[in-house]
């Protein structure tokens, strides 16, 4: 069976989008992984679906490159709330469900091609710290440490490492290395837990360092924006407490590559 999809990325974040309104097309684990493939496939650092969500504007459900389940993704959120602008679903404010809940995402400025999104992201209610790092689930898990220079760290090596050290985190866990730059601004790279590698953008990475760096450095800044190797992104919350942050907004840039036709028999 063909099947049509969509390439997004968002600041260098790629993902394959696919529009399952109708129906047909099976999230296997196989086929997935060898969709988001950079050399045997489409090439991606995940895939989204699409479809109808009764009392909301549709559903999203998040792939990693891998082909396993995830629960969120900034970057693809945003990228799937110009997806459904592009395909006329909604308006300005889009409203959706994914595996972690329901989210809001508003289309800032859009064109045929790319845009602005900024998305809503769930809760924080608990950041627990070690020695010289933080953890915490932005949506899905997150090691947040901060070094002099994160161009220096061999973050496939050493992020393989922590992801993979199951006696602190046994669901495992996405790795961020961070510097603060100034008052407000960060500079970061990360090692997605499912990509299994690093990746040019992490949207819940870069939430979760916003919120570590104004929990332990900054306590009066609640408007970040962050350096990526793909391009920027900001963070914006509210503390309601030591360790609770609530209206928490991420943004940045969204963009449609390409699109195309797979043929399921051959995947």
């Amino acid at each position: 069976m063909r099947s049509a999809f969509w390439k997004y990325e968002g600041a260098g974040n790629d993902f394959i989008l696919v529009d399952n309104r109708r129906g047909g097309f099976t999230a296997d684990p196989q086929r997935i992984a060898r969709l988001c493939d950079r050399h045997f496939g489409i090439g991606a650092d995940g895939l989204m679906t699409l479809s109808a969500s009764p009392g909301h504007d549709c559903s999203m459900r998040y792939y990693n490159a891998d082909g396993s389940p995830g629960e969120m993704c900034g970057n693809g959120a945003r990228c799937f709330a110009l997806f459904a602008e592009h395909l006329g679903i909604g308006g300005r404010e889009k409203r959706f469900d994914a595996t972690d809940g329901l989210h809001q995402a508003t289309i800032l400025a859009a064109d045929a091609f790319a845009g602005e999104v900024e998305v809503g992201m769930t809760d924080v209610e608990r950041i627990a710290c070690g020695d010289g790092w933080w953890f915490l689930n932005t949506g899905v898990p997150h090691y947040v440490e901060f070094v002099d220079d994160p161009a220096a760290v061999d973050v496939v090596a050493r992020g393989s490492r922590i992801r993979r050290d199951t006696a602190r985190f046994p669901q495992g866990t996405n790795v961020n290395f961070a510097t603060i730059v100034g008052d407000g601004h960060l500079r970061m790279r990360t090692y997605e837990r499912g990509v299994e590698n690093e990746t040019l953008a992490c949207g819940t990475g870069a939430t979760a360092a916003a919120i570590v760096a104004n929990f332990t450095r900054q306590p009066a800044t609640d408007r970040f924006r962050i350096d990526v190797p793909g391009g920027q992104l900001r963070v914006t919350f509210t503390r309601r407490s030591d360790q609770h942050y609530t209206d928490i907004r991420l943004t940045g840039p969204a963009r449609r590559v390409f699109e195309g036709v797979f043929d399921t028999d051959n995947h």
